[in-house]
């Protein structure tokens, strides 16, 4: 069901969306884009000679990816028309590595609404990562700005 504004929203409201499989070329690219060329994630004897036994994602690619997963139900299904700016991100937590192969999902839980004035409020949301194992990745909180009903 579409949302068009902010008072669409309900406390405790969850969100399950899609999930997208992390390659070795989304590794590549976002190392190419960023910089970040550290062998944990690109060299395959140094990864395994690590704690975690083998190359894994970067935690901001899995973030990254995770949060964009929104997009995948529609663009009016957990944003809203009145959408107006992404407001904040806090509390983030890498628990768990993404590695290549893996497929990550996002449920999102709606957990506060806060009216900032007439004509906006603030949709805060839990989000949480987890792989096909349903083993959390990653956690952390969102805030949006959004239109109010007139």
């Amino acid at each position: 069901m579409e949302k068009e504004c902010f008072e669409d929203y309900r406390v405790g409201e969850v969100f399950v969306l899609p999930g997208r499989t992390i390659t070795e070329t989304d590794i590549v690219l976002f190392s190419a884009f960023t910089g970040d060329w550290h062998p944990l994630h690109t060299d395959v004897e140094y990864a395994a000679e690590t704690p975690f036994k083998g190359r894994i994602a970067h935690g901001m690619l899995g973030l990254t990816v995770g949060m964009a997963l929104i997009f995948r139900l529609g663009p009016h299904v957990a944003l809203p028309k009145s959408f107006i700016a992404f407001y904040g991100i806090e509390h983030v937590r890498f628990t768990a590595p993404v590695r290549i192969g893996d497929t990550i999902r996002c449920e999102m839980t709606i957990k506060s609404l806060t009216e900032k004035d007439a004509k906006n409020g603030v949709i805060e949301a839990e989000n949480v990562i987890k792989n096909q194992r349903k083993e959390t990745a990653i956690v952390y909180i969102t805030k949006i700005l959004a239109g109010r009903r007139k």
